[in-house]
């Protein structure tokens, strides 16, 4: 890890004071102009040998290190821009509908706001939450720990520039405002989630816990893993269309383990909609941005079993238990760590590595 701060009072940057902050808000509102050169300089400095030996007291192993929330989270917001995870889910939730996808899934981002002080640094433990539940067959609801907790393996984007009330961001506008993305973890307890969301949506059975990693990648660092969504089968809005802007997909390969064991590889190419797409619907009735606005892409899932972002899916809401090294789980026991990892292609064919994320479940 390199103290950027401190490296760059030593090396008389300019950015000094942006890089000196507790947190990535300061640089995060600087704009993109700013983050491009701030890039470009801690570039230089690790790949540079001349640097190296000014550089050599700031560079700290990680394991030496205690590492925080990257930044201040303003709002939260959760997506459902998965077809493959829309489409399970709507299988798992109504399995007699005769489409398991809602009538409005292929015309807007399905999304809802989420609480941003529950949002935790990788390596926080999390708790069992417990509420209400209630089983189709239950005369009556009771209170108690979830008996189905559950991980959603997600891609977080993490807004730099504010924008103004009344003032939507267009689509064209996405990489003027989005600092970068990191891995998410949205936990989920289905069975609290499953007697509260109707009417109005996910409430306690969300807000407990969302996991980010620590580190937030630029968009500038995966120019090369930039690609064009799958195709899209109905016409949409204009503010919505995205037929003749760049690619704004992303080529970002996950992982998902359980207790260390490998359990999903979700392709986030697979992904319907964009999160340009996303924040032009966040914004399309005048909501404003604000720096440190978090916004997660909703569960990440492939075409395959062995592509699914969650054990809803990967089990078929307990169906089908997983097999580990440590026992079958249908959903999460105490004790059990959850971690993401994911890599995006580089230039010259290096793979650009995003931060983990990990969490151990614990009783409250």
């Amino acid at each position: 890890m390199l103290d950027a701060g401190a490296a760059a009072r030593a090396l008389g940057s300019p950015h000094a004071a942006l890089l000196g902050r507790p947190t990535l808000n300061p640089l995060l509102a600087a704009g993109r102009t700013v983050w491009s050169q701030v890039r470009g300089t801690l570039t230089e400095w690790v790949t540079d040998p001349s640097h190296r030996q000014t550089l050599l007291p700031f560079l700290h192993p990680l394991s030496s290190v205690t590492l925080h929330l990257p930044f201040e989270v303003a709002d939260y917001v959760d997506f459902y821009a998965s077809e493959h995870h829309a489409r399970n889910a709507g299988a798992v939730f109504r399995p007699d509908a005769p489409d398991p996808l809602p009538p409005n899934w292929k015309h807007l981002p399905i999304g809802y706001h989420g609480r941003a002080g529950t949002v935790v640094v990788s390596g926080t433990d999390v708790v069992r939450p417990s509420g209400q539940r209630k089983a189709p067959t239950d005369p009556a609801p009771v209170f108690g720990p979830t008996r189905r907790l559950d991980i959603e393996a997600e891609v977080g984007f993490v807004v730099g520039t504010p924008s103004r009330q009344g003032h939507p961001v267009p689509l064209t506008d996405f990489r003027e405002h989005v600092f970068g993305l990191c891995l998410l973890n949205d936990w989920s307890a289905r069975d609290i989630q499953g007697w509260e969301y109707a009417p109005l949506g996910p409430f306690l059975g969300k807000s407990f816990a969302t996991s980010v990693s620590a580190w937030i990648t630029p968009l500038e660092a995966l120019e090369e893993a930039r690609l064009s969504p799958p195709e899209r089968t109905h016409p949409l809005l204009p503010y919505l269309d995205d037929s003749a802007t760049e690619p704004a997909g992303y080529d970002l390969r996950i992982s998902v383990a359980v207790n260390g064991h490998v359990v999903s590889e979700p392709p986030f190419s697979a992904m319907y909609w964009t999160a340009a797409q996303q924040l032009a619907h966040m914004t399309v009735n005048g909501a404003s941005l604000r720096t440190g606005d978090l916004y997660g892409s909703g569960t990440v899932s492939g075409p395959a079993e062995n592509q699914r972002g969650c054990l809803l899916e990967l089990t078929w809401n307990g169906r089908d238990p997983l097999e580990l090294p440590d026992g079958k789980r249908t959903y999460l026991e105490d004790g059990d760590v959850v971690t993401l990892s994911a890599w995006a292609p580089g230039p010259g064919g290096l793979r650009v590595g995003l931060g983990e994320v990990s969490g151990r479940v614990r009783t409250g």
